[in-house]
């Protein structure tokens, strides 16, 4: 599954990790990624969607049609 969210786009960062004898390693700081489900009461279906938290706290303030509509702009397949 990719690490990306349909609505913000939000996607990994990388960095470096440095340990107590400041030896520096690559690492990879993965968006909080969710799999969630709700109805589209205009098109009668249930869409399943791929959100950060950030994207869900989004969807509950603007509504389901709203994102709906803004991941399709961006060009997004809902």
């Amino acid at each position: 599954m990719s690490r990306r969210c349909d609505l913000t786009g939000r996607e990994p960062g990388f960095g470096r990790s440095v340990s107590h004898s400041h030896v520096r390693t690559s690492r990879r700081f993965d968006p909080n990624v969710q799999r969630k489900r709700y109805w589209l009461a205009s098109e009668g279906r249930h869409v399943r969607l791929r959100l950060s938290t950030d994207a869900i706290r989004t969807i509950d303030r603007i509504g389901i049609e709203a994102a709906v509509a803004r991941i399709r702009a961006r060009g997004g397949k809902v």
